[in-house]
């Protein structure tokens, strides 16, 4: 049986998943000022370099310019253990151009995964740790190769 913490944060997770589909609206009322990502970045940047909503919310405008027709499902999740949460999500969407490399054509179906943990204190995300399959993604769009080869045209 949840517990009302477990409601809360689970509510929590709702509203951060709002933010990755567009809604920006309560991104600084969740996300703590010195909000930490940590994340293996495909060009070897420092994740934990920027701090705060300035940190994350280029990076999630930047998704939203190179796809269109966005929909993020839980598939898994939320887990509410302790100040922790975990979900494993899919997004699907359709390519739109603007990521160096790709040679799939514009509208390019693209689906991949991956899986968050965020730790919380005082009502807001301080803490963010992702594992995405972004050379999946990639990989359909042409930009590397992948297992199946560059996308198919």
């Amino acid at each position: 049986m949840p517990t009302d913490q477990s409601e809360q944060l689970s509510s929590l997770y709702g509203r951060w998943s709002e933010m990755w589909r567009g809604d920006f609206s309560h991104a600084r009322a969740i996300l703590a000022p010195d909000f930490v990502v940590h994340q293996a970045r495909p060009d070897g940047s420092d994740s934990e370099a920027i701090i705060g909503p300035a940190r994350i919310l280029p990076e999630i405008e930047q998704t939203m310019a190179a796809f269109d027709d966005i929909t993020i499902t839980v598939d898994l999740g939320p887990i509410v253990d302790g100040d922790l949460i975990a979900a494993r999500w899919t997004m699907r969407a359709a390519y739109t151009g603007g990521i160096p490399h790709a040679t799939a054509p514009i509208g390019t179906r693209v689906a991949f995964s991956g899986h968050d943990i965020l730790r919380v204190a005082d009502g807001k995300f301080v803490e963010y740790w992702t594992c995405t399959d972004i050379l999946d993604g990639l990989a359909q769009l042409g930009a590397v190769a992948g297992p199946n080869g560059p996308a198919r045209h």
